[in-house]
Formats: structure tokens, C-alpha cells, sequence
């Protein structure tokens, strides 16, 4: 990207697997909010703003605005429908024309660097283009392969990003330990149930 990003420690590297590189920052912007506890990460325009300035996306001192909020939320609920869509899901077409209309509204363009290096730009400013710049690390992923093994866990009370770092690229919890775990119970008294 044009700009320097800078992707900080995932903080739940207890338990989930962090992306590799700048894709890291779309599981980050997927996972600011905890389904299980409630708990938002992005409550307010300048809560958006510190965060995309925390990551290089945004000057600090950009305004935000309710309705660039509304949009970056509606963006993160695409990833992860995306995401959703990785674990087994049925790829959601709102989703997909969320994501359309936010590359419209932050587009990235080409340059070329005086090393004659390729990379992609935001073409505006503001949130619309830090989402462009998010948009165009999911194209890159897209195209070396790596943005298939970014899932969302299906736990309807999780649903938190990880990336699937197993070789057969099978991992289908966040972790195995709570979230598989519980759907293990789930099933075995629903067949208990049955019986």
C-alpha cells in the first residue's frame, strides 16, 4: 500500500490465530467487536478514528462522521460474512454489494514508486479510502491465495475472524477448546434428545 500501515499485536493471540502481513488488519477490523460479551470496539466516530489512525489508515486528526461509521460497521459485518462464507456458510449477495459499493466509495489505484514497485493507493481520503486501502489488502489476499484461510468462526455467539493455519485448511472453530467444544455438547444432547 502507499502508505506505511502499521498492524499492532494481535491482543488475542492466546487463542486465535492471527493473518499473515496486512491482512492481519481485516481480521483486526472484523474482530472489534466480541459477539460473546457484547463488547464494541468502534462505538463512536472518533473511536473509529483512533483506531484507523492506530494502523496507519487515517491522518489522527481526520474528522469522522456518524455516517462513516455506520459505513465501516456495515463493511466489518461484509467481511465477516465473507468470512462466514469460508467456514461453510452460504455466501450472503448484500454482503457482496456492501463490499461493491464501499470500493466505489473509496477507490485505489496503481503507482509506481521510484524502484518501479507496483502497489495500490488510495485514490481519496477519509474513512471511505482506509476501507478502499482494507479492500484492496482482501483483493491482494484474494489473488496469492491466503485470503481463504480467513474464516469466522460459525458459533452464532462467536463469530470471531482466525486464520486457518492447518495444512488440509480444515479448521473450522476459532478454537476447539471453547467454541468446538460446545458444539460437540450441543449435538450430543440433541441426539440424547432424540434417542
Amino acid at each position: 500500500m502507499a502508505q506505511h500501515l502499521n498492524i499492532p499485536p494481535a491482543n488475542d493471540a492466546d487463542r486465535r490465530d492471527p493473518a499473515p502481513g496486512e491482512l492481519e488488519l481485516v481480521r483486526q477490523l472484523v474482530n472489534t467487536i466480541d459477539w460473546e460479551d457484547g463488547s464494541e470496539e468502534l462505538p463512536t466516530p472518533a473511536a473509529l478514528r483512533d483506531w484507523l489512525a492506530q494502523r496507519g489508515l487515517l491522518a489522527p486528526g481526520e474528522p469522522v462522521s456518524e455516517a462513516d461509521l455506520r459505513l465501516a460497521l456495515e463493511v466489518r459485518e461484509a467481511l465477516r460474512s465473507l468470512l462466514l462464507a469460508h467456514n461453510g456458510a452460504e455466501a450472503d449477495p448484500e454482503a457482496i454489494d456492501t463490499l461493491n459499493s464501499a470500493a466505489l466509495a473509496g477507490p485505489v489505484l496503481v503507482r509506481f514508486g521510484h524502484d518501479a514497485a507496483g502497489t495500490l493507493a488510495p485514490a481519496g481520503s477519509g474513512v471511505p479510502a482506509a476501507l478502499g486501502v482494507l479492500l484492496g489488502i482482501v483483493f491482494r489476499s484474494m489473488s496469492d491465495g491466503s485470503f481463504e484461510r480467513l474464516k469466522a468462526c460459525p458459533a452464532h455467539d462467536c463469530m470471531w475472524a482466525f486464520y486457518d493455519q492447518s495444512r488440509n485448511r480444515s479448521k473450522q472453530w476459532c478454537t476447539m477448546e471453547v467454541c468446538g467444544n460446545r458444539a460437540k455438547a450441543r449435538s450430543y444432547r440433541e441426539r440424547r434428545r432424540s434417542d
